[in-house]
């Protein structure tokens, strides 16, 4: 007969079973184990060795590949400084399997062990993002971009829904997310929206959303309550460094103009908005939301550098999946995920097959699963 151990779970209580525990500890040594033999600390020393190496050599600093060499250390001492980690918690749950296995009772231990549980939970979250996320741009900030396609009234005001969707998410993780402009609809919702998130591998987690989102409800626009699909583009780059792009200062034509839709008073009552042209290119960003037409300006330049930086990988061949992928009309056909309220209700990411009962959960943010099945999906053993 099973040893028991009766204790309050999630606010009712329940028998818990010390083999039901032994069962999840063991499943999350045995997570813990998987990664860290993923790692291949023998390659990543043996790497940091050939780094160190240049490192170390006299003309280091004047070479190009100094700044490159940095990151790249960087990002090795971090994987080998998780490797430990995980090392030390695959034996810290062998010993509270011996813990387990031996007491009579657990009671007063039954809490920490909790704890320590969503610990190991939370350090194979990290170190799945570690090895998933190795990318060159996995590790930046991210510019995400929405913009209302086919659906008329119903896609700008879903391109408003998935905005404010991306903006809860970066909430929850404890992103930084600034929305750099937008262009509102004409009745109602959003034309367009431009938002800097910042973050540890931001562009890395937000890559996959990249893509059509397509909306099927009842429209609140249609006064005959008839179902309508809407669809909208959802566009993510990575943030670049000045040192990766050069612009000559002549290249660009900057105008200054009064804030347009909803803002502050002093928004909208000064011409502190800015939209800056590069001629040779024909790309044109804008910034309204800050107060300073020098703040606005120097988000601008941030996005002009990413789209700059974009436009100079989409014309490499090679590396056009990398950065960009194939270029798809925010129209039926080239959906990515399909969000329905009508008549069931599901989210269903046609990459994955992974699908949510709970829209209203999604939409407020809640998209962590698709990330992380579509991160899985693409990663290369």
């Amino acid at each position: 007969m099973w040893k028991r151990v009766k204790i309050q779970e999630m606010s009712r209580e329940k028998p818990i079973e010390i083999a039901e525990i032994k069962r999840k500890i063991e499943a999350l040594r045995d997570q813990l184990q998987q990664l860290l033999i993923a790692f291949d600390r023998k390659s990543l020393g043996e790497r940091k060795k050939v780094l160190d190496k240049k490192r170390g050599a006299l003309d280091f600093y004047k070479s190009e590949d100094a700044r490159q060499i940095f990151q790249d250390l960087g990002v090795i001492e971090s994987m080998l400084s998780q490797a430990e980690s995980l090392e030390n918690e695959i034996s810290e749950a062998e010993t509270w399997l011996k813990l387990v296995d031996e007491e009579e009772d657990i009671t007063p231990l039954f809490l920490e062990l909790q704890e320590k549980m969503a610990y190991w939970g939370k350090l194979a979250q990290e170190t799945e993002q570690i090895l998933y996320l190795k990318g060159p741009y996995d590790q930046s900030d991210a510019i995400l971009s929405v913009h209302a396609g086919a659906g008329g009234t119903d896609a700008q005001d879903w391109a408003e829904m998935l905005l404010r969707m991306y903006l809860r998410w970066a909430e929850k993780r404890g992103f930084k997310a600034e929305v750099a402009d937008v262009s509102p609809g004409e009745e109602a919702g959003i034309k367009s929206a431009t938002v800097l998130v910042n973050g540890r591998r931001v562009y890395g987690l937000l890559k996959n959303e990249k893509g059509v989102h397509r909306l099927v409800r009842i429209s609140p626009f249609d006064a005959n309550r008839r179902r309508h699909t809407s669809f909208a583009l959802v566009d993510v780059i990575p943030q670049i460094s000045s040192e990766k792009v050069e612009i000559n200062p002549e290249d660009l034509k900057i105008e200054t103009f009064r804030a347009s839709g909803h803002g502050g008073q002093h928004i909208q009552k000064t011409d502190s908005a800015i939209r800056i042209t590069h001629i040779p290119t024909g790309i044109v960003v804008q910034c309204q939301n800050e107060r300073s037409q020098l703040q606005n300006k120097n988000t601008a330049m941030k996005i002009l550098l990413a789209r700059l930086h974009q436009k100079q990988e989409v014309e490499d061949r090679e590396r056009i999946a990398q950065i960009r992928g194939e270029y798809q009309t925010a129209a039926w056909g080239n959906q990515i995920r399909s969000y329905v309220l009508h008549p069931y209700t599901m989210v269903k990411d046609h990459r994955t097959e992974y699908t949510v009962g709970d829209v209203n959960r999604v939409l407020d943010g809640d998209i962590e699963d698709f990330i992380w099945e579509n991160l899985r999906r693409l990663k290369v053993d």
